[in-house]
């Protein structure tokens, strides 16, 4: 029914020996063990309630994003006073500045420890090729590459394997209405953190981009809890916090914090939000949300301020990228479209190729990874190899090129460890353009790849080394055990082949080479993560050129359209590779065929129980299934003239109410109602918020197991119901709008000795994997509409 474990199948047998014997023949593996015999099914809506997150496999649950109006609930509400409800609005935003101060502080701090590290790494590396001992610079190169590779593998592999990858899948499921296990805990923030500047010091094709997002949201997820779970603080102010709904809003502030650490883009951090992560927006979030990016911004431009007078070592442009434009004069007439739209096109193909082999990879990676922590490390550690002995070696295939007389002996050629027109291996007066792009950060590989004014600085063989490197570097970097992001390895790869058209146009357009590099960035992040709005106004503010504005809109829109023509999104690709369980924002066509009561013919009976309840009935409820919400239903007196009595829908209680009043001892020695009073000595609204505890840890004594508990106090008695003539189609758009965790199905009609419930949806049983899988002749159906 909600959340079940499908491997989970009833010992019971049933009465009739003949039965039985059919039982044995075909069990139903989601039959609910309350001594009832088993039905024999021949469909049956299952769900597997496994999924990876991160590297990790976890058990997964749904989120409490609906208010609980029980009595408890209801009560605190009308007592609190204007101050309580001042207290809640000042903390929110408290919370948001928070969250945007420190997630500016730590990405400042993650780009000051990169630049350093890859900067001293690479300036070591230089003085070597300088002396001409070119193996030694080798080994120092690949040895402190694999070195940092290891650092954040086994820190990945060993201490949270919840901080490999970019996180952002994981924070779009959490924003869905899935919990996802430790997703956000204090080892993973530190992980992410330490991992991804090794990772990124290492030379690996990624970027921190995702991490940075990650690590908002952790941040966000922190703050709102009041720290990690075994030194959390108990402020009052803080118990306003304690629920689902509030830490939603704050890991969404978390989120767009992380997008404007990452590109300095207030603005594109909020549409990223809104755009491509969060499910449920309203105006009031949209508000928070900025004023967390626009705190951040202003954290990075006060460090940046500091650094560039050369406090802060080799950390001077701030590490960030940012590619400044205002003073490039942009000029393009009609014709300039032709080859803007060739690029969004281009951009859309290979966008959409790169999620298809990327998916390919990851689920080769998946099968490599499951083997073992030795076997992540092993192949952590082979793709730095690799890495490295491309990046070091394939300089020496290119050409030196003659610096241009009208440059500066400073500016070509250049033997620092960033910057354009470096010398590598050439001698004086000539420069190698392979290793501009390759012997440097990644950051400062798309400020090069992204320069203007710069005509005929890249040969093309250089340009199509660098982008089949980047090809093969991006779909083989990302999926190891390590913190990585998708957008760098995408920027890189789209600019390659942006330049390349651009200089193929040559003296036919008035645009940049450098403008045709961002264009290609563009048009390759919107064919591969299909955001358009979000993407325009981030490289609006990377730029820092209006100008530019109209052709990149026509790229991403382009670039979308094609990429949606053959598959989803590369976030999508991921989640269903996870098994997390997201609720798409469009129901399939065939799912208006069916209806809700029909999904309840397929899942075992509903368990109910009466508004005062029998311990014993409680606990064996709570034993025998991993549901999560319980239909409480009470008798009703019959009125005159009718003799059988009839049951009414009393509301839904959560597990872990159950639990919390098992494990406080609340029970009665008869059968009766309770007073107001007595349930508010006993409990308050922040009790029922505590998720811990099950019941297997509770110990209730034999006498206990005969005595009562009133669980109308805890029971929500305003849930979301359905009737059960309502298309599927329909459910599923509110049940994900609303932000439901349960659905409770009604009869259309109601009479005597029809039970006032037929059955509760769950996320699971909306999935359509889920769903094809109990109704195979749909199958066929949606095969037929594909076909027209």
């Amino acid at each position: 029914m909600m959340e079940e474990d499908p491997n989970r199948v009833a010992e019971e047998s049933s009465p009739n020996g003949m039965a039985g014997e059919e039982d044995e023949e075909e069990r139903d593996p989601e039959s609910n063990s309350l001594n009832q015999p088993l039905l024999r099914r021949h469909r049956t809506l299952s769900s597997n309630p496994l999924a990876m997150v991160g590297a990790k496999v976890a058990h997964i649950e749904s989120l409490d994003y609906e208010i609980n109006e029980n009595d408890l609930f209801k009560h605190d509400w009308r007592s609190r006073s204007k101050v309580q409800v001042l207290q809640y609005v000042f903390l929110k935003w408290t919370l948001a500045f928070l969250v945007g101060l420190l997630t500016g502080i730590i990405a400042t701090l993650i780009n000051l420890a990169v630049e350093n590290i890859a900067g001293y790494k690479l300036l070591a590396v230089v003085h070597f090729i300088d002396e001409e001992r070119y193996f030694t610079g080798f080994l120092l190169f690949t040895g402190s590459n694999f070195v940092l590779t290891l650092f954040a593998a086994v820190l990945c592999v060993c201490f949270a394997p919840t901080a490999a990858g970019p996180g952002i899948p994981e924070i779009k499921a959490y924003l869905n209405g899935v919990d996802t296990p430790n997703m956000f805990g204090a080892s993973t923030l530190i992980v992410k953190i330490v991992g991804s500047i090794g990772a990124v010091s290492a030379g690996l094709d990624l970027g921190k981009e995702g991490p940075l997002v990650h690590t908002g949201c952790c941040i966000a997820s922190l703050l709102g809890q009041g720290g990690p779970d075994n030194y959390r603080l108990r402020w009052r102010w803080l118990r306003y916090f304690n629920n689902d709904r509030d830490r939603r809003d704050l890991i969404t502030c978390g989120a767009s914090s992380g997008v404007c650490a990452a590109f300095r883009a207030p603005v594109g951090g909020v549409l990223f939000s809104l755009e491509e992560v969060a499910t449920w927006w309203r105006s009031a979030l949209l508000w928070r949300t900025f004023f967390s990016t626009a705190t951040t911004a202003v954290v990075l431009r006060a460090f940046i301020e500091y650094c560039s007078s050369g406090n802060c070592g080799l950390f001077g442009q701030g590490g960030l990228i940012m590619f400044d434009v205002s003073n490039v004069t942009v000029r393009y007439h009609v014709m300039d479209i032709i080859p803007v739209t060739l690029i969004g096109i281009i951009g859309g193909v290979l966008g959409s190729l790169y999620n298809y082999v990327l998916h390919k990879v990851l689920r080769l990676y998946s099968m490599i990874n499951q083997k073992g922590k030795i076997h992540k490390l092993l192949l952590s550690l082979t793709v730095s190899l690799f890495t490295s002995i491309c990046l070091y070696g394939l300089p020496f295939l290119a050409k030196c090129t003659k610096c241009n007389p009208a440059l500066t002996d400073s500016v070509c050629p250049n033997t620092g460890r960033s910057g354009n027109f470096k010398q590598f291996n050439c001698p004086n007066g000539y420069y190698n353009d392979l290793a501009t792009l390759l012997l440097t950060t990644n950051d400062d590989a798309v400020r090069n790849i992204f320069s203007t004014n710069t005509p005929g600085e890249y040969h093309t063989t250089s340009l199509l080394i660098f982008f089949a490197l980047y090809c093969i570097l991006g779909l083989f970097t990302f999926g190891i055990a390590v913190p990585s992001g998708l957008f760098l390895p995408i920027i890189l790869m789209g600019s390659a082949y942006g330049r390349l058209l651009g200089m193929a146009m040559g003296s036919y357009t008035n645009i940049d080479e450098g403008l045709y590099a961002v264009l290609g960035a563009a048009s390759l992040m919107s064919g591969s993560m299909r955001m358009t709005v979000s993407l325009c106004v981030i490289f609006l503010e990377l730029t820092n050129n209006l100008i530019l504005l109209p052709l990149t809109m026509i790229v991403l829109l382009i670039s979308k359209t094609v990429g949606d023509s053959f598959n989803p999104s590369i976030y999508e690709i991921i989640l269903e590779l996870k098994g997390l369980p997201f609720l798409d924002a469009n129901p399939e066509p065939w799912m208006r065929d069916l209806t809700v009561g029909e999904l309840a013919d397929v899942k075992p009976p509903v368990v109910t129980l009466c508004g005062v309840e029998k311990v014993s009935r409680v606990v064996e409820v709570l034993k025998n299934t991993t549901h999560n919400g319980f239909p409480v239903v009470e008798g009703v007196v019959p009125p005159a003239g009718l003799i059988t009595s009839t049951t009414e829908l009393h509301g839904l209680i959560l597990r872990a109410h159950l639990v919390q009043v098992i494990k406080k001892k609340w029970f009665l020695q008869e059968r009766r109602r309770t007073e107001d009073w007595e349930v508010r000595e006993r409990f308050s609204w922040i009790d029922l918020a505590e998720r811990e505890g099950k019941i297997e840890e509770v110990a209730v004594t034999r006498d206990e197991m005969e005595m009562y508990v009133d669980l109308h106090p805890f029971t929500n008695t305003t849930p979301y119901t359905v009737v059960e003539s309502m298309s599927v189609a329909k459910a599923m758009v509110l049940f994900r709008q609303v932000g439901l965790r349960h659905m409770l199905i009604l009869p259309k009609y109601q009479a005597a000795g029809v039970s006032p419930v037929v059955g509760v949806l769950t996320r699971q049983d909306l999935r359509a994997y889920n769903i094809l899988a109990a109704f195979p002749h749909l199958a066929k159906s949606k095969g037929m509409e594909g076909g027209h």
